[in-house]
């Protein structure tokens, strides 16, 4: 049975608390750097943070989305296809805090999977955690799949607008301008399998890696 939009609603909203709020995805890092200024820039890079959550996110998200009973598989693949430890550590913080906040809300199979991470002490990155309590919950994977989308762009534009590089209006006309891009990058990539989940813009991984080096910081990542 599909589940009520409500539902999916709920999961998109900023009350749900994932920690997301916490991390920039590297957007921090290259402001202080001087490659991301003011709201055109933030446009830049909220375009390639997309893309990159496209090729990367979305294969093991959907892959987790089909088969929920892989998500141990899939959980141990992501954590090898992401070595770097800035990135790792957000991934797994938020990922855990998804399934905690599935668990609190949902019960029944949500609960489930966030048991089984804590139990066999599994990694819970992001991407295969939210793709597996989608499906679990049986949101349908077309409308999964936009989710991890939104939720990618609404993380990094936030944190645009705490930096300072856009006010509140600026970044949400960014979001509703990328809405068309989001649905190119389904397209692309709504398909794609973990063997083809790659990095489609390294220098997001880069920036995100000197997180750590920054003298004075506002986000985790």
């Amino acid at each position: 049975m599909v589940p009520s939009p409500l539902l999916v609603w709920q999961l998109a909203d900023s009350a749900f608390p994932t920690g997301g709020f916490a991390h920039a995805g590297g957007l921090e890092a290259a402001a202080q750097l001087g490659e991301v200024r003011g709201p055109a820039g933030l446009a830049r890079f909220a375009e390639e943070t997309l893309w990159n959550a496209g090729t990367f996110a979305l294969p093991f998200a959907s892959a987790a989305h089909r088969e929920v009973a892989a998500f141990p598989f899939l959980d141990g693949r992501c954590d090898a296809y992401t070595p770097w430890h800035v990135a790792n550590r957000a991934s797994r913080a938020q990922g855990q805090a998804f399934l905690r906040a599935a668990e609190a809300a949902f019960g029944g199979p949500a609960a489930e999977l966030a048991q089984l991470v804590r139990r066999e002490r599994l990694p819970g990155h992001l991407a295969p955690a939210t793709g597996a309590v989608l499906g679990a919950l049986g949101v349908p994977i077309a409308m999964a799949q936009r989710l991890v989308l939104h939720l990618a762009l609404r993380g990094v534009l936030s944190a645009g607008v705490r930096l300072g590089l856009a006010g509140p209006l600026e970044a949400q006309g960014i979001q509703a301008r990328l809405g068309t891009q989001a649905e190119e990058v389904v397209a692309a990539c709504g398909r794609l399998g973990v063997e083809d989940a790659a990095q489609a813009t390294p220098l997001l991984d880069l920036f995100q890696g000197h997180q750590d080096r920054l003298y004075s910081r506002l986000f985790q990542s």
